[in-house]
């Protein structure tokens, strides 16, 4: 049999199986230690990189935007620049009024050129523009009335000596302002008739 001695001697020093627990307990505290003093840092990281994502995301969706905008204002560009361009070729001398007229009524097809949507179907742009000056004539530059024997208008008399800008100037001679005026007069008018 054992001695007291022996038996004292188990009873102080644990088994092998309670050392392992016991150690295992301890690691489990200290790592769920550790673990609380590094989740506040983890959780202010992730913190701030979802703030991060949102900000990208944001920014994303702004370019986004404003990529699609420019890119409708282009086509808009594109689209006017093309109907001016038609008009003139048709010859129509009002092109901002005409221009107005039709721009509604033109629109980008699905495979992007661009038609024109009447009460009939879709016209092509030209076949479209072709049919609206037929039906506005007065869109078109004026005609030239005249037949044989008709007086054209009395052209009006030759301009003196041209007119030196760098002459122009406050306190000039009375009688040469004058005359710069009915020059600066004379050609607007011309203008204005399209002589």
């Amino acid at each position: 049999m054992e001695s007291k001695e022996e038996q004292a001697k188990i009873k102080t020093h644990p088994d092998e199986g309670d050392m392992r627990a016991v150690v295992r307990n301890v690691l489990q505290e200290f790592m769920e230690l550790e673990k609380k003093k590094t989740e506040p840092a983890y959780k202010a990281e992730l913190l701030e990189e979802r703030k991060r994502r949102e900000l990208l995301e944001q920014r994303l969706n702004m370019l986004a935007d404003e990529n699609r905008r420019t890119r409708e204002r282009a086509e808009e560009a594109e689209k006017n620049a093309a109907i001016h361009a038609e008009l003139q070729k048709l010859g129509v001398a009002k092109l901002d009024l005409a221009f107005k007229a039709v721009k509604d009524d033109i629109v980008r097809g699905e495979e992007g050129n661009l038609l024109a949507r009447t009460g009939n179907g879709d016209l092509s742009v030209r076949d479209y523009l072709k049919q609206f000056i037929h039906e506005n004539p007065e869109l078109l530059p004026a005609r030239i009335v005249g037949a044989s024997g008709s007086t054209t208008g009395q052209r009006p008399p030759t301009p003196g000596p041209g007119i030196d800008l760098d002459k122009i100037k406050p306190g000039m001679d009375p009688e040469e302002m004058e005359r710069v005026r009915n020059e600066i007069s004379r050609i607007a008018q011309q203008s204005w008739r399209g002589n």
